[in-house]
């Protein structure tokens, strides 16, 4: 009994905490953690698109006090500042109490999610239906999409140069939209095709009218009348499609998931979940030791290529115009920074266990996933933390007691993939990524734990409130 005891003891000691939560927090903090879900979610519904997010977290800063940053203004501890890129990204700031030398600490989030993205030319008509051509935008099972109710959202920039928002499918009184598929008993050549083309992507096409524009028995009178319908309430010719951005993405709600409502199950949590905790993150944040900024991001899901994508320049000049207010060089600055990339990580599906390994993958449920590598087979395309970075993390997480795991995306040999961290660290900033699980991620209807997302965000507030991720 002695040594069983004994060994009960060393175990507790020395091997790792990997288990549910629940058990690891009070009920009181479960409770504010459903209350943060329900405002999460209430954020996520009106955020569909890179342009919806932005527009929504620009509102959310204005409301607590922040103000477009201008160069060369003076700056104080604890003003608190934005930069809106060309409606798609933003960045904000809270200026710290140390030096600007000191560097800067960045929370980098995308808001781009996969999405059908409408051609140029994408209206015609095709046997007395007409339809929206579409090419997908990030990575997805383009199956997915079909039969599912889809809203059209976006800008119209019309021939005048004036602009149009555009938003159908939202309201409960708006039509929808739908990709259509084949029934089953006439799908057996359709199922004899492999899973990644069972549709293809010439087959995205959007199923958005069937009704002739009058009794006038003129050709394409279907398509006509949707474009009458277009020009009343927008004002618009089908030459405006040439200069618009319309996205189809799913028209349901986010909603909980289970019967114990502990999920959020919705469209966008990658990586709208990480960008709105961070965010909120800044926003509760007073007056930090080292400067804290969030960065919102555009085309991540499509490689973070220009002008408001991670590869750009946006966020090292806003870093070189806050380091010139004070007299300081951006590359200094960038070199004492620290980054938290934050995105979301593959949650382990126990339908599907073959393509994680289970020792090192993330888990629903069991908090905020630090991920120190991210890349594809051989670790291409990752930043992969430092040791002492990760050290460093790991005991700021530890000394707030906020939930967290490791893990990676996937089985080394299966597939894996990026995310922003890599063009971050480029910058000679010390990287990692941290994030929350998702189950059924890129998918039209993606799975959180409410546990999981307020932990993302306690984890976020620890590290722009405390200074240094080590408290120096």
């Amino acid at each position: 009994m002695e040594k069983n005891s004994e060994a009960k003891e060393r175990k507790e000691e020395l091997f790792a905490k990997r288990r549910h939560g629940a058990y690891r927090i009070s009920d009181d903090e479960k409770a504010v953690s459903d209350s943060f879900a329900d405002e999460y979610t209430a954020f996520l519904n009106v955020s569909k698109t890179e342009r919806e997010a932005c527009i929504n977290a620009e509102n959310m800063l204005k409301k607590n006090g922040f103000v477009p940053f201008e160069n060369g203004m003076k700056l104080h501890a604890g003003d608190k500042i934005y930069r809106n890129n060309r409606g798609k990204a933003i960045i904000a700031a809270v200026i710290g109490t140390e030096s600007i030398e000191k560097g800067v600490h960045i929370c980098a989030a995308h808001i781009d999610s996969p999405r059908l993205d409408l051609k140029q030319n994408p209206l015609y008509e095709s046997n007395e239906l007409a339809l929206f051509k579409t090419h997908y935008y990030g990575g997805i099972k383009k199956y997915q999409w079909s039969a599912i109710p889809l809203s059209l959202h976006g800008v119209v920039v019309k021939a005048d140069g004036s602009s149009v928002t555009v938003n159908i499918g939202e309201d409960e009184n708006d039509p929808v939209f739908c990709v259509t598929d084949l029934l089953p008993h006439l799908a057996t050549e359709q199922m004899k095709r492999p899973a990644t083309a069972i549709i293809k992507g010439e087959e995205l096409n959007i199923l958005v009218g069937s009704m002739p524009f009058n009794k006038d028995e003129e050709s394409e009178s279907v398509k006509l009348n949707i474009l009458q319908i277009l020009n009343e309430k927008y004002g618009i010719t089908e030459d405006d499609f040439l200069s618009a951005e319309l996205e189809a993405v799913p028209a349901f709600r986010a909603c909980d998931v289970g019967l114990d409502r502990s999920m959020i199950g919705g469209y966008g949590h990658d990586d709208r979940v990480c960008a709105y905790t961070a965010l909120r993150a800044l926003v509760d944040c007073k007056c930090p030791a080292n400067t804290a900024v969030v960065v919102l991001t555009d085309k991540e899901e499509t490689g973070s290529d220009g002008n408001t994508g991670l590869c750009s320049s946006y966020l090292r000049y806003f870093i070189e115009d806050i380091a010139d207010c004070f007299g300081a060089k951006g590359r200094h600055v960038l070199s004492a920074s620290q980054c938290l990339s934050a995105d979301v990580n593959a949650a382990f599906d126990p339908t599907f266990p073959d393509v994680l390994e289970s020792n090192n993958c993330a888990y629903i449920n069991r908090g905020v996933c630090v991920t120190k590598f991210t890349g594809a087979r051989g670790k291409s395309g990752t930043s992969d933390a430092s040791a002492e970075f990760a050290g460093k993390v790991r005991r700021l997480l530890d000394s707030k007691n906020i939930v967290w795991q490791t893990g990676e995306l996937g089985k080394v040999d299966m597939g894996g993939g990026g995310t922003v961290a890599a063009y971050i660290a480029n910058m000679d900033v010390d990287t990692i990524d941290v994030g929350v699980p998702v189950l059924c991620m890129h998918a039209p209807f993606e799975i959180v734990s409410k546990l999981d997302v307020y932990m993302t965000y306690r984890a976020f507030s620890a590290f722009v409130e405390e200074g240094r991720a080590d408290n120096e």
